[in-house]
């Protein structure tokens, strides 16, 4: 493998490769010059290499491999695509959301090629996935446990892919699919391409490099400074009884945010304890329906949500630009973790606030996390004074029951650059606050 250095210059798309109907398109979308992993990996990608391309959350990677698929399928006439049932494309994903930002961004793109996009996942029905399956789709973007249920069925065969991504393969190997992964692989052919992207490529990723990959050309490429934006860590010692109360000034201060809890039901009751507080909050998880999980992300991306309170599972699956601050009510398990929920705030060049809620059981680990990342040491008592504060024309006004802070003391604010139910009924308030927008890229 080797690794491709940073180019010198700025390029645009149709300089490496893009066809000039895409990179018309992207340019009509004021999309012109390309995110680092995008210039690094679309070369290769176009020149039928297997890639692995390692960027973090947040730098391209779905336009990185869309544009790749999708440049491949502009080669073949569309007449040649006619007729065809099964697809010759296949993106595995981990999460619902992911799949479904994926296709949004790929089916606009795909129009200008004649070429069908459609996504596949858990939590919905089968039989509007069964009857877009029918009518013909060239690529297939897929979370690995409803693809394999559907290729048991026969509703779809995997046998004309000739072409594999793998998205977030560090998250499917958190989350137990890589062995799915693979039995969907095996089905697909033999000679195919196979992209792979991933924020981290070690351990179980290698593996899957080594046994699916041939001789793979590796791209690493990090966010520059103007991609990044800059994002302050606080660790605040904060019990449990009190954490509640904590994440609703904190919000109030420098929301919208989202808010990680590791359990469900945690998230749940988090959600109606701070709806209670006066904050528009929704709760998205495992157990929420997929169309429960889709409006509380449009209603968060329209502004109409203080908090979005979610698990470990989803935090790879909310893609929204422009997020201010990410809470920590439950404190990340580990440095991954930490990383994963993180990332979702200092997107797109915009700054961010990270704060972690510290019980006496979390010392232990939130030190290994710290000494990790290279962030401060050492946990301190909360102090909202010291995050950045919103605009008054964004900040929440006082709900019912909303709880006043008292004057606090310390607070660590570095500044580092490390990498659904219902809404509330209360009126939305977009007007009043900074607007989160949907990644594209």
């Amino acid at each position: 493998m080797s690794t491709s250095p940073p180019l010198a210059t700025p390029v645009r798309f149709s300089d490496l490769g893009v066809p000039r109907a895409l990179a018309a398109a992207l340019e009509q979308r004021g999309i012109v010059t390309p995110f680092p992993i995008q210039a690094a990996t679309l070369p290769d990608s176009l020149a039928g290499r297997d890639v692995s391309g390692k960027a973090p959350t947040g730098a391209g990677k779905t336009l990185a491999f869309g544009l790749a698929v999708l440049s491949r399928l502009a080669s073949t006439p569309r007449a040649g695509r006619r007729g065809r049932r099964h697809p010759t494309a296949l993106v595995l994903v981990p999460t619902r959301e992911l799949a479904a930002q994926i296709e949004d961004v790929m089916t606009s793109l795909a129009a200008v090629i004649g070429a069908q996009v459609a996504s596949i996942y858990g939590g919905v029905g089968y039989a509007k996935q069964v009857a877009a399956l029918r009518s013909g789709v060239d690529v297939l973007v897929a979370c690995p446990g409803r693809l394999s249920d559907l290729v048991e069925r026969g509703s779809v065969h995997l046998s004309h892919v000739d072409m594999v991504v793998i998205d977030e393969a560090d998250r499917m190997a958190d989350m137990g699919f890589l062995p799915a992964v693979r039995r969907l692989i095996d089905r697909t052919r033999a000679s195919r391409q196979t992209l792979l992207f991933s924020a981290t490529l070690g351990g179980p990723v290698d593996k899957l490099v080594r046994d699916y990959q041939h001789d793979p050309v590796r791209h690493d490429v990090a966010l520059t400074d103007a991609d990044r934006g800059e994002v302050s860590h606080h660790f605040w010692r904060v019990e449990s009884h009190d954490r509640v109360a904590v994440t609703t000034e904190v919000v109030t201060a420098s929301g919208p945010a989202v808010v990680f809890c590791r359990t469900k039901r945690g998230a749940d009751r988090l959600s109606d304890r701070l709806t209670r507080s006066g904050l528009a909050t929704a709760a998205i998880h495992g157990d929420r329906s997929q169309s429960q999980r889709e409006r509380a992300l449009a209603a968060f991306r329209a502004g109409r949500l203080d908090a979005l309170v979610a698990t470990d599972v989803a935090a790879r699956g909310i893609h929204v630009d422009a997020v201010p601050l990410v809470v920590h009510f439950d404190p990340a398990a580990d440095a991954t973790d930490y990383v994963h929920r993180s990332g979702r705030t200092g997107r797109a060049g915009a700054d961010g606030t990270v704060v972690s809620l510290i019980g006496s059981e979390h010392l232990a680990t939130t030190g290994t996390i710290q000494r990790r990342l290279g962030l401060s040491s050492g946990v301190s008592s909360p102090d909202v004074s010291s995050l950045a504060v919103v605009d008054t024309e964004r900040r929440p006004r006082p709900g019912p029951g909303r709880t006043k802070g008292a004057t606090r003391e310390g607070g660590d604010g570095r500044r580092t650059r490390d990498a659904s139910g219902a809404p509330s009924t209360r009126p939305p308030r977009s007007s009043r606050r900074r607007g989160s927008r949907a990644s594209w890229r």
